[in-house]
């Protein structure tokens, strides 16, 4: 058929009619709805019932418990919010934080008071109350006796309601306390803070405002001393263990053996360079063996307790990056290298749980795409299996008889798929969800590599285009960037793991641009450790791999960049301004570190070492350095009651921009810690993004 001009023009407003009746997308819900309104459809609160191939999930905002099988997928309603509140006396609004005691019983918790109910009678009992003050409660594996902490020392409240004073000494323990398997024993960390600095946070909510003090200890300063102690149930007695390490070195991963007789404790030197893996006997507290030694230049990061799959062997699973990757080794507790289970060029991440009999362990990992997160087994002979079969972000439970595994995930073009597999690797399909978006005017992300400043490492970029994009165009850009450890910003998921307000901001004519750099997540050790002792350096060169890219695209206006990060991103968006400043035309930094000497140890001595060992390293580093090198507009951002990174980093700068006579912006959000949450955000990112808009032109 010969296309006529008549023809193209109906053609032209059929398209232009079509895209009237779509609907547009506001900041606000940008912002506050992506998890909310264009949440995908899923198995909300998915658990497996133990001892079961029954599950549940919630429907009607987790308000009802829906209960199928393995066998038999129709759910039915189990248990409605209102005859569960009916039962037990409470008012509770949600399911939320409900999980399962057996088979038949739920535990439910109500601000710190904690139920029992039965799913089968429908009745319900009073299992512990804990003080208003309590915090860290933790229930023992039979969920028998409850252990807390009020005013820094630690209970136990039993069975029968006895509550038992574990100490009676003023030291802190937070999110430190390990059941034995069978409850015979307690193993609690304590930590001695009197020689840690204090720290003022000031609280403008009294008047006058006051201060309220944390301990903070910076980097190279005197740090907490820690402990372990465990209390036997059985002599009513506290042994803590004989020390092997420095008084400030870190105590992690604590782990006991299932026949109670040894706790492991994963032992690290204040530098981060050097790990053991020590045995500890439980009645004496006195040192056993060490099972293994780790050492590295740059550091040693143990991640994860010793894992035990069998209830009737002392042999475990222990992770370690000493090949590159993250692997599974299998121990014995005598120390024998058994086997190393996987020998992957990818980073295995966490253990899902095993089969009943211990002999197969069920883990994620990327795979050899690092966008990637699937679910795996392998047999303690070494032999591997894929169990997800489709490439995407997978979280995945396995059943208690491991013979079922529920499998949800989302890919690039996948809202979400929530499924069933069974041993053979079939699978049932569960939940498929529309794609909330449909409707709406959004734009697009390509997913790409470009090669890093080294020259031969593949770093992978997302570049969000409007939905009217027109190659012939130039449009201006951000740069959104974290760009440090523990991190990922693109993932193979839907969205490509962007912020919906990224599609916002598209929509108002920008380019918005993503590069994972070396230093980032889930590429290695050599791809992450390359930051050692001089943050910013290589990730900055990175970034500016991606400039370049951005440059070579003819619809990119390379005079109208502009840059946004938070917290690592913040530091990163400062670097950049100051230490690159003919780069980017305006910059929002939020919660920035500015000055290395003004963060934690932990984190900070991991990667930095201390000032006194790194003195070039903090120095190069350091932002205050390079105010007068601003050129750009610049907005800093942070909350007043930031206990990670502190506020004196801000202020710092601040002062050095003062006395170089350069104008900067800033804002603060009073009351507000490391990030501005719930519905102030919306304020928080109409800032930044008016910001670049007015400032970018």
């Amino acid at each position: 058929m010969k296309t006529t001009f008549y023809t193209l023009v109906a053609l032209v407003c059929s398209i232009a009619i079509a895209q009237a009746q779509l609907k547009t997308i506001s900041l606000d819900d940008s912002v506050l709805q992506q998890n909310r309104a264009f949440r995908a459809d899923k198995l909300t609160g998915f658990q497996w019932i133990p001892n079961s191939n029954s599950y549940v999930y919630y429907t009607d905002s987790w308000t009802k418990m829906m209960q199928a099988s393995a066998t038999n997928t129709k759910a039915v309603e189990s248990v409605n919010l209102a005859e569960l509140n009916k039962a037990l006396s409470t008012n509770l609004k949600t399911f939320f934080g409900v999980s399962w005691i057996d088979a038949t019983q739920l535990l439910v918790p109500a601000d710190g008071t904690y139920y029992s109910y039965s799913t089968v009678n429908k009745t319900g009992k009073l299992l512990a109350k804990t003080p208003d003050t309590a915090e860290n409660q933790t229930w023992d594996a039979a969920k028998k006796q409850l252990a807390y902490t009020e005013n820094n020392n630690l209970y136990v409240l039993t069975a029968s309601q006895k509550t038992i004073a574990i100490t009676a000494e003023s030291f802190g323990i937070e999110n430190g306390i390990f059941w034995s398997p069978k409850s015979s024993y307690l193993a609690f960390y304590q930590k001695d803070q009197s020689e840690v600095a204090d720290y003022p946070i000031l609280d403008i909510t009294t008047t006058p405002g006051t201060l309220e003090s944390i301990k903070y200890p910076m980097i190279g300063q005197k740090s907490e001393k820690p402990r372990l102690g465990i209390y036997n149930f059985a002599t009513q007695q506290t042994v803590f263990i004989s020390p092997r390490y420095q008084a400030d070195d870190y105590l992690t991963n604590v782990s006991w053996t299932p026949d109670e007789k040894y706790v492991l404790i994963a032992e690290l030197n204040r530098g981060q360079n050097d790990m053991s893996l020590n045995v500890y006997d439980a009645n004496t507290g006195a040192f056993v063996r060490t099972i293994l030694r780790e050492q590295n230049s740059k550091w040693v990061e143990p991640e994860h307790a010793a894992y035990f799959p069998s209830a009737t062997s002392s042999n475990f699973i222990w992770f370690s990056e000493q090949s590159g990757f993250q692997n599974l080794y299998y121990y014995s507790i005598e120390g024998k290298l058994i086997k190393q289970l996987t020998q992957n060029a990818f980073p295995a991440r966490e253990i899902l749980g095993n089969s009943p009999d211990g002999s197969e362990i069920y883990f994620t990992a990327t795979g050899e795409n690092p966008l990637n997160m699937l679910a795996y087994k392998v047999n303690l002979k070494g032999k591997q299996s894929l169990l997800t079969k489709e490439a995407g972000v997978h979280t995945a439970a396995i059943s208690t008889d491991g013979k079922w595994v529920f499998d949800e995930y989302s890919n690039h073009n996948t809202p979400s798929k929530s499924l069933l597999l069974d041993a053979k690797g079939n699978s049932k399909m569960l939940v498929e969800s529309a794609n909330k978006y449909d409707g709406y005017t959004i734009g697009s992300a390509e997913i790409k590599t470009i090669k890093s400043a080294d020259g031969t490492t593949d770093l992978y970029t997302r570049l969000i285009k409007p939905s009217n994009f027109d190659p012939s165009k130039k449009y201006p850009v951000l740069v959104y960037v974290y760009g440090g450890p523990h991190a990922q910003m693109i993932t193979n998921s839907f969205l490509d793991g962007a912020n919906l307000w990224m599609y916002w901001m598209a929509e108002q004519g920008y380019l918005v641009f993503t590069i994972d750099n070396r230093g980032s997540d889930n590429r290695g050790f050599a791809f992450e450790s390359v930051i050692h002792r001089n943050l910013g350096v290589n990730e900055m060169d990175d970034q500016l791999k991606g400039v370049d890219y951005l440059k070579s695209l003819p619809f990119v206006d390379a005079n109208r960049l502009a840059v946004h990060g938070w917290s690592y991103g913040g530091f990163m968006t400062t670097s950049l301004m100051l230490r690159k400043p003919d780069v980017f035309k305006v910059g929002v930094a939020g919660g920035p570190v500015t000055d290395w000497n003004y963060y934690e140890v932990m984190y900070g001595e991991r990667y930095m070492d201390t000032p006194a060992e790194n003195k070039e390293g903090f120095e190069e580093a350091s932002t205050l350095n390079y105010v007068k090198n601003l050129k750009g507009k610049l907005l800093l951002i942070h909350g007043t009651s930031d206990d990670v990174v502190v506020m004196q980093n801000n202020f710092s700068l601040i002062k050095k921009f003062v006395e170089a006579q350069k104008q900067v912006d800033f804002f603060p959000y009073p009351m507000h810690k490391h990030n501005v949450q719930g519905k102030d955000r919306v304020h928080l990112m109409k800032k930044v993004l008016d910001y670049v808009i007015e400032n970018n032109k």
